[in-house]
């Protein structure tokens, strides 16, 4: 592993199903490669993404899916797009089945809207 997913490592070896394990690292990695500049992090026990001291993005697993959390924001303004993927959703995460190719653009368009929404932000949350 490389060092910024190092910090990672309890998490991805926690997640038992080992075919998950390396979806849910690769889904990590990609992240790492596609924003270099993002900080990493574990916070309320989850991988979690942050620029210039704000919130990015933050990762869990369950067993049917990885749950993806671009806060409420996120979610309001990506709705019309994220419903006509073949993704699961709530009102606070986008849910990608294991069963399913993990969706990349989807996941690089909400990180880079919420980079740019946020430039500004000088809290953790919005």
């Amino acid at each position: 592993m490389n060092s910024k997913i190092d910090i990672f490592k309890d998490y991805i070896e926690s997640i038992e199903n080992l075919k998950n394990r390396e979806i849910f690292q690769s889904v990590l990695e990609f992240v790492i490669s596609e924003f270099p500049h993002l900080e990493t992090a574990v916070k309320w026990n989850q991988p979690m993404f942050i620029d210039h001291g704000t919130y990015i993005i933050a990762f869990n697993v369950t067993k049917n899916h990885i749950n993806i959390a671009p806060e409420r924001a996120g979610m309001i303004h990506f709705d019309e797009l994220i419903q006509s993927k073949d993704v699961g959703y709530t009102k606070m995460f986008i849910q990608m089945k294991w069963k399913n190719p993990i969706d990349f653009d989807l996941l690089k368009e909400v990180i880079s809207y919420n980079i740019i929404e946020k430039e500004q932000t000088t809290s953790f949350w919005r």
